[in-house]
């Protein structure tokens, strides 16, 4: 009888000590994505001439090297071990979008709060706004507006109502030639009369990305190191690109005809096309947790 108290005492301590361990679990905690810009795993240094900045060379043999590297993150969703996806705020640009500016370093890493304890195999985000979202919308979302119309960042596009998703300048060939190459959705109709306008290029692409290793959020906040990889921009899975400069509008040196068709073919390189390639530039170099 005294053995058998014993063992009942036993088994409710060890009961007692588990659930005191899980009480030490929070029901949620940060993950942080940290982007590294690189031309094939060299960190990019920016620059206005090819003595002080990364050269790349593209694989039609093109030298190229950027003097300012900005893109959108948005509609970040992340995967479980259950299949499930966790959405991040993916309607409120204001706490889930984020301008990555590489000559900022305090926007190279974004903080994801309160995400449920649990382990998560994948993430998905989109490059660029989602069509719903993007509008110059200053009263719903007026912390990403102030953020993307900076002086410094001017991430707002040309005409129009939207946001540009990426904008790169830099320099190429030998004889340093400018590079001026943005992307965003855009819209047809007549310039300056909005009931003209009707939806056209859709640049924003939404991106796919398995982990290496489970980010296991719980008592730790993951890390998530993701390598942006713009090599990709003129040597890309859709295609190989030659920069050349433009006739029709010669402020902007790349494409030949800064046209949505034109920009199509660096976007689908640098966010996939979709359907066969829904990494772009993105991969993950590895989760710490």
């Amino acid at each position: 009888m005294k053995n058998l108290k014993n063992y009942i005492l036993l088994a409710i301590l060890s009961i007692t000590f588990i659930a005191c361990e899980n009480d030490d679990i929070p029901v949620a905690n940060n993950i942080v994505l940290a982007f590294n810009n690189t031309f094939k795993g060299t960190t990019i240094v920016l620059g206005t001439d090819a003595a002080t900045a990364t050269v790349n060379t593209s694989e039609a043999g093109q030298t190229h090297y950027f003097s300012e590297l900005k893109y959108v993150i948005s509609n970040i969703r992340l995967i479980n071990t259950d299949g499930i996806e966790i959405p991040y705020n993916i309607n409120n640009l204001d706490n889930g979008a984020t301008v990555v500016d590489h000559s900022k370093s305090v926007t190279l890493q974004y903080v994801l709060n309160e995400i449920p304890t649990a382990e998560y195999t994948q993430i998905k985000f989109g490059l660029g706004v989602k069509s719903e979202l993007n509008t110059l919308d200053q009263v719903s979302f007026p912390n990403f507006y102030a953020l993307a119309g900076a002086n410094d960042t001017e991430m707002m596009w040309e005409w129009g109502t939207g946001y540009r998703f990426t904008k790169i300048e830099g320099f190429y060939d030998v004889d340093d030639k400018e590079l001026s190459i943005h992307t965003g959705s855009t819209i047809d109709g007549t310039q300056g009369d909005e009931s003209t306008y009707v939806p056209g290029v859709d640049a924003y692409r939404d991106i796919t990305l398995n982990l290496p290793t489970n980010a296991i959020v719980g008592s730790n906040a993951p890390l998530i190191n993701i390598n942006v990889d713009f090599d990709k921009l003129l040597s890309g899975d859709n295609e190989v690109i030659t920069l050349s400069s433009g006739t029709a509008m010669p402020n902007n040196a790349t494409p030949n005809i800064h046209t949505a068709v034109q920009m199509t073919r660096f976007v689908d390189n640098i966010g996939g096309n979709g359907t066969s390639n829904v990494t772009g530039m993105f991969s993950i170099t590895s989760v710490e947790n």
